[in-house]
């Protein structure tokens, strides 16, 4: 109900309230869009720098081999292998590997792999390890894929370090995470392959490089090769992991990404800046908390003034209301306050006088429905009362017992039979009951029609027993004689019987004589099945109609009404009732 005070309220929210917190949005908007677009232009600048950094580091790394090429006594070893190259310095040898060694704080380990010998030696903490033979190292995953193909270098994603020789040098307390890099020696001349040195380095050196991107708490950091492989994150255990499509969409979700695609020797790698929505707007968002909070209590402070205000006017209209409601539900004595003298008073006076003329007319309407009454209870009185009509049928048949006439007491006990059967209308009976019923109104018509009168009645006592609405088999018996005997078919034959078939209960009635064309048959199937506001349905067959309509309010959409001609070869009726219903059998 639209009140006076829910009205003023209304004005409240929408020309206080609704602008002041509009307002407040247009002001967070354009505070967010701007705060994203500065952040957005610094981190772009950041990550571009830092892009750069990384791709000058890689290169660096990976061009470190070619230092080795210098050392004239380890190329000979590549080349001819340890047994062939008499004319090298061992010890010189030994020096020139662990001073390349030592060139980078970031190199764990460093294997050299001579395909010559297919012979392997590491190098840990500056100590060079024993040879070890190794003839199927090339046939070991990523080095198998990384000797067939064009490249001089691979970059494996990192993991836990690796004793490659198994060599004593290498203890088994070492677990850094060491990325990988693989670097074919050829003979530049000929462009032979002579065998590959394989360095692991820590990932502190370019982490350092990933993690200046971090400038605020919750922010992160990825950088993915080519193949979606993590090579770092400050989060360390997704690094060696792939991206995954439920990954994506999760940092995806209301997060500021940034990526940059990078070039040369890191092609088609993507370093990735990930900023949490609530992080990049947090001064923003209290800015926008601290207005909202200044607009509730101004809201409140309103609602208060209305509250007080509507209170002083709408008091006098709610107690009117108050006394509309009470005449509402029945109390017709309510008193009206006269005295005031502004509009309340004027309308209370006129409903006083509305009410004085209303209960007027009520104590007139009422006694003319009392003197109605009395009318028709004495017409009713008048009426014959089917209990005695059925008690002066049992009297005459005593009379006619008493004369000698048995034949008239029976038709008068079928009759009275029928009439007491008729008083269950719109009940459950027994299909029992039922067919009682149906043998008194045959019994009736045998004496009309003489012995010409055909008809057998078969159904189990296991059917007789269960429950079936009333009446819903008698008016296919009568509709039997009024399109049989009543137009001369003397020689039909009416057959009753029932089955259980699955589910259901199948009670047939059929008549061996007139039929009905395919045509006839179509249309009354399509009247019988119609809906009520659908049926333009003949009244002589407005008894299927309603056992149809009956069956489905009694039993749901599973009961129907079937009706056929056998090719024109007499009329029959199957009535399917399913078993599960609760009143199907008792």
């Amino acid at each position: 109900m639209k009140t006076i005070q829910s009205r003023l309220l209304l004005m409240l929210l929408l020309f206080i309230i609704l602008p002041y917190f509009l307002s407040v949005f247009l002001i967070y908007s354009y505070t967010k869009n701007s705060v994203e677009r500065h952040e957005l232009e610094n981190s772009q600048e950041q990550l571009q720098k830092n892009a750069e950094e990384l791709e000058q580091y890689f290169d660096d790394m990976i061009n470190l081999p070619y230092l080795l090429y210098r050392n004239p006594d380890l190329f000979r070893i590549f080349k001819n292998g340890f047994e062939d190259s008499i004319y090298f310095n061992p010890i010189a040898m030994e020096k020139s590997i662990e001073t390349f060694y030592l060139m980078r704080n970031e190199i764990r380990q460093v294997r050299f792999y001579i395909d010559k010998d297919k012979e392997s030696f590491t190098v840990y903490n500056a100590t060079v390890s024993a040879r070890k033979p190794q003839p199927d190292l090339l046939n070991e995953d990523p080095l198998k894929q990384f000797y067939r193909s064009n490249s001089n270098y691979m970059i494996e994603p990192p993991h836990r370090i690796q004793n490659y020789n198994d060599t004593a040098i290498i203890p088994q307390s070492d677990d850094t995470m060491v990325m990988t890099f693989h670097h074919k020696i050829v003979d530049v001349p000929s462009n032979e392959y002579l065998g590959i040195i394989t360095i692991d380095i820590d990932l502190d050196a370019y982490a350092r490089i990933c993690n200046s991107l971090v400038q605020k708490n919750e922010e992160s950091v990825i950088l993915m090769d080519s193949h979606n492989k993590v090579m770092y994150a400050d989060d360390r255990s997704l690094i060696g992991k792939s991206v995954t499509s439920d990954f994506r969409r999760q940092i995806t979700g209301e997060d500021i990404i940034l990526t940059k695609t990078l070039s040369g020797t890191l092609n088609h790698w993507t370093l990735v800046k990930i900023t949490p929505n609530h992080v990049l707007f947090d001064d923003v968002r209290k800015t926008a908390y601290t207005n909202i909070i200044v607009g509730l209590i101004v809201g409140l402070l309103g609602l208060l003034m209305i509250g007080i205000i509507s209170y002083r006017i709408t008091r006098p209209i709610k107690l009117l209301s108050k006394k509309v409601r009470t005449i509402k539900g029945g109390n017709m004595d309510v008193p009206f306050d006269d005295g005031r003298k502004d509009e309340i008073g004027e309308l209370e006076k006129h409903m006083k006088d509305m009410m004085n003329r209303i209960n007027l007319h009520i104590e007139r309407e009422y006694k003319l429905e009392i003197e109605n009454r009395k009318n028709q209870f004495r017409a009713l009185k008048s009426q014959v009362n089917p209990h005695f009509l059925f008690n002066s049928l049992q009297s005459i048949g005593a009379v006619a017992l008493r004369s000698n006439s048995p034949r008239v007491y029976q038709l008068l006990t079928s009759l009275s039979k029928m009439m007491r059967y008729s008083i269950k209308a719109n009940q459950w009976v027994l299909v029992r009951d039922e067919m009682n019923y149906i043998e008194a109104y045959l019994n009736l018509q045998m004496e009309r029609f003489g012995n010409n009168v055909n008809y057998s009645i078969k159904i189990s006592e296991t059917i007789l027993d269960m429950t079936i609405p009333s009446m819903i088999l008698q008016p296919l018996v009568e509709n039997f004689f009024k399109h049989s005997y009543e137009e001369g078919f003397y020689h039909a034959h009416l057959t009753i019987y029932g089955e259980i078939q699955g589910e259901f209960l199948h009670l047939i009635v059929e008549n061996a004589g007139p039929s009905l064309t395919q045509a006839e048959l179509q249309i009354l199937r399509e009247n019988i099945y119609a809906s009520h506001h659908e049926s333009a349905y003949s009244h002589n067959h407005i008894g299927l109609k309603n056992i149809y309509d009956r069956l489905i309010l009694n039993y749901g959409s599973k009961a129907g009404l079937e009706v056929d001609t056998y090719q024109g070869q007499g009329f029959s009726v199957k009535i399917v009732i399913p078993l599960e219903f609760p009143l199907a059998n008792e």
